[in-house]
């Protein structure tokens, strides 16, 4: 099993930017696709963005078009979240997952394999 670590989380200002990292331990993270997935307390877990693992192809709910932006680096087993233009709205857990969503799939059962990071923003 791939065991996946995100960090980066943190308080930030409405307006603020993160970047967040997800290192994985395994020596093929190139042969997945990636994902990043959020939850907020008392709601679902809600899809946000997608990378293939050919072509590095992009994909992100609508939400966050534009502002945020996913990435990977093979050679570190690393997959990024940029997150600009923060909103409150974007507060929450974040995960990364060895899936790819379109938007299409339902994360509710999902479990996750690392301990998510906490984005809070707030003025």
């Amino acid at each position: 099993d791939v065991q996946l670590v995100e960090s980066g989380g943190g308080l930030v200002q409405p307006g603020g930017s993160l970047r967040l990292s997800c290192t994985a331990s395994t020596f093929t993270f190139g042969c997945y696709d990636m994902s990043w997935v959020r939850q907020s307390p008392g709601k679902g877990p809600e899809w946000v963005s997608s990378i293939t693992h050919h072509n590095d192809n992009t994909y992100y709910v609508d939400s966050v078009k534009g502002r945020f932006t996913i990435s990977r680096d093979n050679a570190k087993n690393t997959l990024y979240l940029q997150m600009n233009s923060l909103k409150p709205e974007d507060t929450a857990v974040y995960y990364c997952a060895t899936v790819l969503s379109l938007g299409d799939y339902d994360f509710t059962d999902y479990a996750f394999s690392g301990p998510g990071t906490q984005v809070t923003v707030s003025s």
